[in-house]
């Protein structure tokens, strides 16, 4: 049977999912760069826009940076950016002169691949993006199929919308995006080729989540129709759980089936053995196979977002709330038509879920994103929204004030408000994000070059010593090691 290309979805997607976006930093990624980018996947997932604020708020890394030097590290291997369509970090859609600097600065720094998607399936708004994109440089264009389960989209939705699409030089190819790993493998078996069918030449992927076990199964049924060139995989504990199929077991599996996978598996096996002295060094949980859970048929909450709220209400001790939350969850999605659960709408649905229930009552409190949702700032709902839900949020105060804003500042107005002759990347950060993160990033200098799991117990011992007032010199000696700490020294 004919060959099947791996993308890696480890260290955005897989650390979105499991590790809620904050498990990498920039130092970590580069230590296993080299072998990553020798292994042969045909891309990696590397960053998002909110990837991006997380390295600057979390980390103090900078993104821009962080880009360089993975594509320095790896130049075989297309690092690969995903975007809902003109956005960047704001929640809001941003002005298209904005976004043609965007765009222009990710493929100047490395990026060579750049997803496209549209949560609505708006074919013009995808179209637009991916004509700017083109213009700003000569990254391929993959646009984005996400799937979801209701009587609107089925395969011939799918095929109508990858038709409008193909027809477009600026479309190189593209995939079938299932966030919340809803795809059977029946599915998968008609909705691959009814696809494949409108696109002809150019190839189709398949990125199905393992979040209630489907994954490895409708990955391996759409290979098995012919239809797919690539499946989106994760790397040792960074694959399974509400991640991508773990890779050594998808590779054996398309391998039994009769494809060809041109994955090193040595060098695999280099990669995944890091990731997994990362996470124990680290604390991490690993993703694990995940048992056939029906509930998720119904709410549709993506893994990542699962993961950030389990972490919220843990930190609130509220953990015992949360089948509240998801039941709760349902039924704000419902309410507000039913939007596709993916970035920024699982955000959106499960924090206003969680409001309701731990809250002074139903949208007794309601995020501005909301607000403009149901505004209809991000595009038309599958559904009309509750005519009740949608009368209490738009009479809210804070609801007039947002319609008499600026949606989302003109590059004139951000030029004059940061100056004229302000780095771009620096003023792209600075236009979306609060300026003391970008200030506190700019003072850390360049990230950390190297990253050792086995050094992580040794920084942690000399951290908690370095606290104690009377530890004032601290050496640490082994045979060939010696460490040494003295008074006012930090521990990086």
């Amino acid at each position: 049977m004919a060959k099947v290309d791996l993308v890696d979805v480890s260290i955005r997607d897989g650390n979105q999912s499991l590790w809620g976006a904050t498990g990498l930093r920039t130092a970590q990624m580069l230590e296993i760069a080299a072998k990553l980018d020798r292994a042969g996947f045909r891309a990696i997932d590397f960053t998002s826009s909110s990837h991006m604020a997380v390295a600057v708020r979390y980390f103090r890394d900078n993104p821009w940076e962080r880009i360089r030097r993975m594509r320095a590290a790896m130049p075989r291997t297309p690092l690969q950016f995903i975007t809902t369509g003109l956005r960047f970090i704001a929640w809001q859609q941003a002005d298209p002169d904005f976004m043609r600097i965007v765009y222009r600065r990710l493929q100047a720094n490395g990026i060579r691949r750049m997803v496209m998607l549209d949560p609505m399936h708006d074919a013009d708004a995808v179209l637009e993006a991916s004509r700017i994109v083109r213009q700003e440089g000569d990254a391929e264009v993959m646009a984005a199929l996400t799937f979801t389960l209701s009587d609107v989209h089925d395969d011939a939705f799918y095929a109508g919308f990858a038709a409008k699409l193909a027809a477009s030089p600026d479309i190189d190819l593209f995939y079938i995006k299932d966030p919340g790993g809803l795809l059977s493998p029946e599915r998968a078996r008609t909705l691959a080729p009814a696809i494949k069918a409108v696109i002809g030449d150019k190839a189709l992927e398949i990125h199905s989540h393992c979040t209630i076990g489907f994954g490895p199964m409708a990955s391996l049924s759409a290979a098995q129709t012919g239809a797919i060139s690539a499946v989106h995989v994760g790397i040792g504990p960074l694959g399974d759980g509400s991640s991508l199929p773990e890779a050594g077991r998808m590779i054996a599996n398309l391998e039994e089936a009769g494809h060809n996978v041109p994955v090193d598996p040595s060098l695999l096996g280099d990669v995944s053995d890091y990731w997994w002295r990362l996470a124990k060094a680290e604390g991490l949980e690993p993703g694990a196979p995940q048992n056939f859970d029906a509930s998720f048929l119904r709410h549709q909450i993506a893994g990542g977002v699962m993961t950030t709220t389990k972490r919220q209400l843990q930190e609130l001790g509220l953990l015992h709330r949360l089948p509240e939350v998801i039941a709760e969850t349902e039924q704000v999605r419902s309410e507000l038509g039913q939007p596709i659960m993916v970035t920024p709408f699982p955000q959106m649905v499960m924090s206003q879920a969680l409001f309701n229930v731990i809250g002074t009552g139903r949208y007794a409190q309601v995020s501005d994103q909301v607000i403009r949702y149901v505004m209809g700032k991000f595009g038309r709902p599958t559904r009309p929204i509750d005519p009740t839900v949608e009368a209490a949020i738009l009479g809210r105060g804070r609801a007039k004030e947002i319609a008499a804003e600026e949606d989302f500042p003109s590059l004139a107005d951000l030029r004059k408000r940061f100056g004229a002759g302000m780095d771009e990347e620096e003023f792209l950060l600075r236009a979306v994000m609060p300026g003391e993160q970008v200030d506190a990033m700019l003072a850390g200098g360049p990230s950390l070059a190297r990253y050792n799991p086995q050094a992580v117990p040794i920084f942690a011992l000399l951290r908690a010593l370095a606290e104690r007032p009377a530890a004032r010199d601290i050496v640490v000696e082994r045979p060939g090691l010696r460490l040494a700490l003295h008074a006012g020294d930090s521990v990086a």
